[in-house]
């Protein structure tokens, strides 16, 4: 489970897809498999969540990373490069954006 601090020194990247209700399962089923088979697998990767909006037409995903260059080599490889082909298929878009964490705020 992904754990926010503004103290931590991980990478964490915030991606947004767009999609139609008729592909966000297929889209979810995409993005679990890739998580599931792959991504969790490759160095430097620490947590991830998916997020399905009501409408079905977004999916957001927050992932963190020991360091911004194992995002970028997780990319860049041949099998996340193949799967991101198919991600667009089911998508009008998507972009993965790093962010750090600037403040973080909790509930009693």
């Amino acid at each position: 489970m992904p754990q926010i601090s503004k103290t931590a020194s991980c990478q964490t990247v915030i991606t947004t897809f767009e999609m139609t209700p008729g592909t966000c399962q297929d889209l979810l089923e995409a993005l679990t498999d890739a998580y599931a088979s792959f991504i969790s697998k490759q160095p430097g990767f620490i947590s991830a969540g998916l997020h399905v909006n009501d409408a079905q037409t977004r999916i957001a995903n927050y992932s963190q990373w020991e360091r911004r260059d194992d995002f970028l080599a997780m990319l860049r490889t041949p099998e996340m490069r193949e799967r991101n082909r198919r991600i667009n298929e089911l998508c009008k878009s998507f972009e993965p954006v790093m962010y750090d964490v600037a403040e973080t705020f909790g509930g009693s």
